[in-house]
């Protein structure tokens, strides 16, 4: 785990971070009761806003049989993006600089940047957004 800037973690907040994993984290804040589970790989960029209660795990940790499945892929968080209450960000996903993502959305995808998502799974409802803390 390695934060590089001002990144405040709000009481209880879970970190894992596997060994031999990497958590890679610039600035911003993480909000009570979220939960960051590095299996593999997660990046999380400058000036990132994680909402309450969410998740962000690289990794399913188990295998389906006889079907083509990663059990681990890297998250990458860009720049300045908002993740809302109860958001559930999975392996795999990039999410643009400048994104915003609702509350209880379910992030299975990559995200653009500027763009917001909600839903489960998380679709893009508008490009070109702009936000601000």
């Amino acid at each position: 785990l390695s934060i590089t800037g001002n990144f405040k973690i709000y009481p209880g907040c879970t970190f894992f971070v596997q060994k031999n994993a990497q958590c890679r984290i610039g600035s911003g804040y993480v909000n009570i009761d979220s939960r960051i589970m590095c299996f593999q790989e997660i990046t999380i960029g400058e000036n990132v806003a994680i909402s309450e209660n969410v998740i962000i795990r690289d990794s399913d940790n188990h295998q389906i049989i006889n079907y083509p499945h990663r059990v681990s892929a890297p998250i990458h968080i860009g720049n300045h993006v908002w993740i809302g209450m109860g958001a559930i960000i999975l392996k795999g996903v990039t999410i643009g600089d400048g994104a915003i993502i609702g509350a209880g959305s379910v992030v299975t995808r990559d995200i653009p940047a500027k763009s917001m998502a909600v839903g489960s799974p998380a679709r893009v409802i508008r490009t070109n957004v702009e936000w601000k803390l």
